[in-house]
């Protein structure tokens, strides 16, 4: 019918316009309209290939970002020998890549008050290189200080490499990084505009000069991390001083990112000079990242589970064992491993991942663990002990972010007199924490018993 209607219209047009002159025909009626109403539709075919490529654009995204293809180790971990034995040493340094070399001196950096001065002694100390890659930089007083001794350092010719992490930063464009790119000093930043890798980020602290002195740990270039590791609102935490063999493979860790993001190969003697034996520990770098050796650091919790036979002690910020930790360390329980767990207390930035890594507490509690919650201040360390002979230190958290998502640099220590000096500092923690028991786990909060259940459902980003 409209069809019908629309053929007897444009017949009467053409008639009209026949037998009609131009001037009647505008006294008549308006042509215009006439080609207005019948002008045809815009095509739809552009709206439609915008709205696909959104999609794939977004699912892109996720798929990439939150879900990796990795596939990982998911079968029960035994081990038949343990830490400190000959196989334990070679299992360890095929597993996580760099061998465990002999030589070195690590000295335990605790909090703001202790570890800035040294980090700061060391860049002022620069005659040659210094290579620096960081996680969390917040503009303030420490960050300027930083930036000031870096840049100095520049300017007087010293080549000076900083790599920052983009999400960690909130300064990309701020005061201390414009002081160190007019001084000199190559800023990189890590990720800034990475659209398939936003969710992979370098939680890595590494600070090497003149390719012979290191530091690790987990400190934030921050405010936050002033004073003694009392004070409420502020961080507890532990950095290293590294001397030694092992520097170099510190110094091939910073190397794996600052290729990524500049593509710039920096060798030779300036950074890996010849490195004297300086002390009598065996030690190890590992790393770990997302697309290479995204299962490093877990491995290397796994094994070090698995192969204790007396004790083990974890200090850790965000502790979110996935299941295959739970399943190791209820093992190790089981065989009379004596474990005690020192996690954050009320004070943290992150109350959600508290919540949920306490949903996880249950049956380690059940099975004979001990757990402590660090009162005074945020505590923000990350070290495991295991028999009074082995160490792990570094930047590596244990949950899913830092075991499969981040990129991370640990420090590995086979010492006993380390170990055991160590352990005082272990047992200081637990002296400002308040143990949990399993009745105080039942009776926690019903806000946060709501809060980590309903949010576990997102472990795996935690």
């Amino acid at each position: 019918m409209v069809c019908g209607l629309l053929q007897t219209q444009l017949a009467f047009v053409r008639a009209a316009s026949s037998h009609c002159d131009k001037a009647q025909l505008r006294t008549g009626f308006d042509t215009n309209a006439v080609k207005l109403r019948f002008r045809p539709e815009s095509p739809q075919w552009p709206k439609l290939l915008g709205t696909a490529a959104a999609s794939s654009l977004a699912t892109l995204f996720v798929t990439r970002n939150f879900f990796p293809a990795e596939k990982k180790v998911r079968h029960p971990i035994k081990a038949d020998y343990k830490v400190g034995d000959e196989v334990f040493v070679r299992t360890m340094g095929h597993l996580l890549g760099p061998p465990l070399v002999e030589g070195n001196t690590i000295t335990p950096l605790e909090n703001g008050d202790q570890i800035f001065p040294a980090m700061l002694s060391g860049i002022r100390s620069a005659q040659r290189t210094i290579t620096f890659e960081n996680f969390l930089f917040q503009e303030g007083e420490i960050s300027d200080v930083f930036a000031q001794a870096l840049a100095e350092r520049a300017r007087a010719g010293v080549k000076v490499h900083f790599l920052q992490d983009a999400l960690g930063c909130d300064s990309v464009h701020g005061r201390a990084i414009k002081l160190m790119k007019r001084a000199g000093v190559a800023v990189e930043i890590f990720r800034f505009v990475h659209f398939s890798r936003i969710n992979y980020r370098t939680h890595r602290k590494i600070l090497v000069i003149d390719g012979a002195l290191g530091f690790i740990g987990g400190v934030g270039i921050s405010d936050g991390w002033k004073g003694n590791g009392r004070i409420h609102g502020l961080w507890r935490d532990s950095h290293y001083h590294v001397r030694g063999p092992v520097v170099a493979q510190l110094q091939e860790a910073f190397m794996d990112n600052w290729l990524e993001t500049r593509a710039e190969l920096l060798h030779g003697d300036l950074y890996f000079p010849k490195l004297d034996s300086v002390g009598n520990q065996m030690c190890q770098i590992f790393k770990s990242s997302a697309g290479e050796g995204s299962d490093s650091g877990r491995l290397m919790l796994l094994v070090s589970i698995a192969a204790a036979r007396d004790r083990i002690r974890i200090a850790n910020a965000y502790f979110i064992p996935d299941n295959l930790t739970m399943q190791t360390l209820l093992e190790a329980l089981h065989r009379g491993v004596r474990v005690e767990i020192i996690t954050p207390g009320s004070d943290i930035d992150a109350k959600i991942v508290r919540a949920v890594g306490k949903t996880r507490w249950k049956p380690l509690l059940e099975a004979g663990a001990r757990f402590y919650e660090y009162q005074p201040a945020r505590f923000h360390c990350k070290y495991m002990l295991v028999d009074d002979c082995w160490a792990s230190v570094g930047s590596a958290n244990l949950d899913n972010r830092s075991m499969s998502l981040n990129e991370e640099a640990n420090l590995n220590v086979l010492d006993r007199q380390f170990v055991t000096a160590y352990a005082r500092v272990f047992d200081e923690d637990k002296i400002h924490s308040r143990e949990v028991t399993i009745k105080d786990w039942h009776n926690r909060p019903w806000k946060e018993k709501i809060e980590g259940r309903a949010m576990s459902i997102f472990r795996s980003q935690m």
